[in-house]
């Protein structure tokens, strides 16, 4: 399988704890630290990428036109709700979002025209 298709799979597998569909389904979102031991430090026949570290993996995105993005920033006007909030993003710090107008939940076809740049 080409790296796309990979990780539509593991997004759509529930064996996978370090990466999810973002709400909406338009972005791939990643807890760095627990995708960095439970996919990327997997060795021999259960590997599933060919590399072994964080750095080269978020490459392989860039290469298939995914682009880094923040998630939604809508703030609440209350200080007490938008301290809990700010509280929330930080423990959160480590997710990362990834997006590709051709990556989409609703729209599985589309995979097939992420392409190498």
């Amino acid at each position: 399988l080409r790296f796309p298709q990979k990780l539509w799979k593991m997004l759509e597998s529930s064996r996978f704890q370090s990466i999810w569909w973002s709400e909406g389904g338009k972005c791939v979102a990643i807890s760095k630290d627990l995708f960095e031991e439970e996919v990327l430090g997997r060795a021999g026949p259960q590997r599933l990428f060919d590399t072994q570290k964080m750095k080269s993996f978020m490459r392989q995105l860039n290469v298939y036109g995914f682009t880094k993005t923040k998630r939604d920033d809508q703030r609440s006007a209350s200080l007490p709700e938008f301290l809990a909030e700010e509280a929330a993003v930080s423990a959160h710090s480590q997710i990362l979002y990834y997006y590709n107008p051709c990556f989409n939940r609703a729209h599985p076809w589309l995979v097939e025209m992420c392409m190498r740049r």
